[in-house]
């Protein structure tokens, strides 16, 4: 039988990752307070736990006690960043949060259902500011970061590159959906493997882990421009509706923060709150629909400022740093059986 986590063996392995982590949490609060971010804690208990649409989340319920309040269904959050918004709304500033977040049915060497997020937000910040904000981050934390900046590849660019010439962008249909037929199409012409019943959604995730993302782990790199349909909370890019102002950062062969230029306008973030539950239906069945979270759109009619923000996973940077292997090995007491 394994010994358990708080074992003083298990203890006294993961005790170097764990010293790893502590510096690294002083070191996250030194950076950020440096360069004017107030540091604030949102609830963990929330109405709606997010927007994607592929998350699990953990669910359970207020209570009343004594006849305080009313019994209402709740969530634990997969990320912080709706709250946030809100504040940025009331006009809180640049803010961090270094926050406990919690995705059901997520287990692996990389993943876990309970885990750090560092989430930072700065009003009137573009996304190539926000990138540059991102690699000092990591310039600051992370003593062996290569000298060479980090490498900026738009979605577009790896995918011609990477996929035998393949014009990602040229299957999204001008309302900002994928087209799984022009897909398809791309993938035959480029020699690459077509499966009929896939969605747009499926062959760009397969396209992306199978031919894209093992390429970026040379070197850290942004992988810029979404297509829109992956656009999620970011503005589509005026240059191009087709893509997003949205990045995700990629050091170490590990996928370690996504980022927006945010989405600001409420009747647009409805909508696609409101498709994305829908998809969550069709895909997991009603049993997985939650609430759109009111209070979030009603921040955004009162007015959110332009501003940029990113959520990076904070586990998974202290492995970087450490060369832990597994997310258990950074954590103090992690998942039961892990």
């Amino acid at each position: 039988m394994a010994l358990p986590a708080w074992h003083p063996e298990r203890l006294a392995a993961r005790l170097p990752y764990l010293a790893a982590r502590s510096r690294i949490l002083a070191a996250t609060r030194a950076h950020f307070s440096a360069r004017g971010y107030s540091e604030i804690e949102t609830p963990a208990l929330v109405p709606s736990p997010g927007a994607e649409v592929h998350l699990a989340a953990f669910e359970t319920a207020y209570e009343p006690h004594l006849g305080a309040g009313a019994q209402q269904r709740l969530f634990l959050r997969t990320s912080p960043e709706l709250a946030i918004k809100r504040l940025l709304a009331g006009g809180v500033g640049p803010v961090f949060e270094i926050a406990r977040v919690w995705r059901n049915g997520e287990l692996s060497a990389r993943h876990a259902p309970e885990f750090t997020m560092l989430e930072w937000y700065r009003p009137g910040l573009s996304m190539a500011g926000l990138m540059d904000e991102a690699e000092a981050y990591l310039r600051a934390v992370w003593p062996d970061c290569p000298a060479a900046p980090f490498r900026r590849i738009t979605m577009a660019e790896a995918f011609f590159r990477w996929c035998n010439g393949l014009h990602i962008l040229a299957t999204v249909r001008p309302d900002g959906q994928g087209d799984a037929a022009a897909l398809q199409a791309a993938m035959a012409s480029a020699g690459l493997e077509v499966r009929p019943d896939e969605d747009w959604e499926s062959g760009f995730f397969r396209l992306l882990l199978e031919h894209v993302e093992p390429r970026l782990a040379a070197e850290p790199s942004f992988l810029t421009h979404w297509p829109s349909p992956q656009a999620a909370l970011a503005r589509r890019d005026a240059a191009d509706a087709r893509a997003a102002l949205r990045f995700e950062l990629f050091a170490g062969g590990m996928e370690l923060a996504n980022a927006f230029e945010e989405l600001t306008d409420p009747q647009e973030q409805r909508l696609r709150l409101e498709a994305d539950m829908a998809e969550r239906v069709r895909v997991h069945g009603p049993g997985a629909a939650w609430p759109v979270d009111e209070d979030f759109l009603a921040a955004l009619e009162l007015g959110m400022p332009p501003c940029a923000g990113i959520a990076l996973g904070l586990d998974r940077l202290v492995m970087l740093v450490s060369g832990a292997r597994r997310i258990a090995d950074v954590q103090w007491l992690p998942w039961q059986g892990t």
